[in-house]
Formats: structure tokens, sequence, C-alpha cells
């Protein structure tokens, strides 16, 4: 289970359903947590002006500056603050590139997950675009740990873990989500559903090959993932054929999944080149649950 959660946000409306899973998480399972922020972009190397990342104007910052920004996110959050454990909440404030400082307070502060939006803007413009932001298409490729993200905020649970939702592509980067699925199952003591959706989009394939593939893709599912759980019952495997991300989504809401764990990204490539897969990006911008991907093997055991 994740004991250091760093919180990365905007303070905006896009970034409440993170803050709200962030904080449950914090609380219910006795996590630390960072609510970290990059206030703006330095318009000049080692200059105190910088642009809001939010407003996009550009403001002088100095000490009253940082501590005024710090003193708007804990009133934006008093609420969850109020509810979580004082000693377990820090603040960081800092300025430069968001993704090369998310990333950078990551390793320093050796944290287990990171949670942050889709995107620093509205959920309605990412729907309409079809991608998520750059920002998080860059810190899931480079984070150590998992990254769980959250669209909006009625994704965000309202409790503790009781069905995560497993998706395989049968990739080597599969087996790490895998492992995170797996460990997060046994430590929350709940069910776990493996799920392979045989991709049928644009092709025609005879119903009898249809159904032997999902046979097949059954048999590897017990072979490769329920055979290492161990003693561990709460294990069900499904296969359907669709495309994948809304037979995942549907999967999904059908279970009332309360978590989906996928890998980065299929193809076998570099961990370090892949842009985050198509299918768990659609998957994030559609699942009504927290998505996490799992990008490397460091921190999934």
């Amino acid at each position: 289970m994740s004991k250091k959660i760093l919180l990365a946000t905007t303070g905006s409306p896009a970034s409440f359903g993170a803050a709200r899973v962030a904080f449950q998480m914090a609380k219910r399972y006795g996590a630390e947590i960072i609510v970290f922020h990059v206030v703006g972009l330095p318009t000049k190397a080692y200059s105190q002006i910088v642009k809001d990342v939010r407003t996009g104007d550009e403001v002088q910052v100095d000490e009253d500056y940082m501590s005024w920004v710090e003193d708007e996110l804990k009133n934006t959050y008093a609420k969850q603050i109020e509810d979580a454990d004082a000693g377990k909440v820090r603040f960081i404030l800092t300025t430069g590139v968001p993704q090369r400082e998310i990333l950078r307070a990551a390793r320093s502060e050796d944290v287990d997950l990171i949670i942050m939006g889709a995107s620093s803007g509205s959920a309605d413009h990412i729907d309409y675009k079809g991608y998520t932001g750059s920002t998080l298409q860059k810190v899931a490729k480079s984070a150590k740990c998992p990254v769980m993200t959250v669209h909006r905020e009625t994704a965000a649970y309202r409790g503790g873990f009781s069905n995560i939702l497993f998706c395989t592509d049968f990739s080597k980067q599969a087996m790490h989500a895998f492992n995170y699925a797996l460990n997060m199952a046994k430590e929350c003591d709940c069910d776990l559903t493996l799920f392979h959706a045989l991709d049928v989009g644009g092709k025609v394939l005879a119903q009898n090959e249809i159904e032997d593939r999902l046979i097949e893709a059954r048999n590897r599912m017990r072979g490769l993932y329920a055979a290492q759980a161990g003693d561990f019952g709460k294990i069900d495997i499904e296969a359907w054929e669709g495309v994948p991300y809304m037979e995942i989504v549907k999967l999904a809401r059908e279970r009332m999944a309360d978590l989906i764990v996928m890998a980065h990204h299929t193809r076998e490539i570099s961990t370090d080149d892949a842009r985050l897969g198509s299918t768990v990006e659609q998957v994030i911008l559609r699942a009504s649950c927290p998505v996490v991907s799992v990008n490397k093997p460091d921190k999934v055991a």
C-alpha cells in the first residue's frame, strides 16, 4: 500500500477529483500526503517573474507571494485537511516546468504514488480534444512509481477499494501492472478482476475464431497471473471482444470497480521512450473511477 502520496495539483476545479482521492487514501490507509504545486514558469533564467500556471499572468515571486499561494491551497482543501491527520499533510511549492518539478519531487521524497488530474484545464476540454494533458503524459512516462489519474470529480471513490480491475495485453509492462494490482488487492482484501479485451476493431473474424481466442486469453491469464496469486482467492477472469478501451470502461461500470490498473503502454519498447498508450489514455478520459498506469517496476512490490 502507498505510504507516501504526492498530490500534484494546480488548485483548479480540474484537480478536485484527484485531491479527493488522495486525501481519502491518505486518511483510510494512514499514508503521508504531499500537496505539490508548481506556481509558475520563470520568464527568464533566475528571474523572480513567473508566468502563473493557472491564469497565465506574470507575477513577482517572493516569500509573501508563495505564502499567499500556500494559504489559497489550504483554503481550497480545508475540509480534506480538517478530516486528515494534520501531521501527515505537507505542502511543497516551487517554480519551474511542471512535469520536471513533479518528477524531481517524487524522486527526492521517494513517494510510492503520484496522483494527478488528466489536465490542468477543464474536463470538457479534454473530452472534446480526446487526449490527456502533456504534463500527465511526461510524468507517466518517466515516473518510477505508479501514477494515478482522476479525470473528473465524479470518478473519485468514496471509501476503500473493494474491486480492482486489472487490464492486460500480455506485454512485459502488463506484468508490472499486475504486480501492483495484486499487492493492492491483498493489502485491501478486495476483489481482483483480470481482464483482456480482444481487439476486433476493423477486423472480420469468424465467431469460432473469436471464441477460440477468448478461451486462449483466459487460459493465459490463469497461467501468467492467477498462478502467482498464491492463496489469494478473490480473483475473477474475464475476456471480451471489442474495442479495448470501450470494453474496459463497460466492465468497470458493470463490476462497479473502484480502481483500474493498466500498463503505461503496450508495445515492447523502452519505458523511457514510450508515450502513454492510446487505450489507457482513452480509459482515463472515460472511466468512472481512478486509473493507475504503471511504467516501471520500481514501486510495484
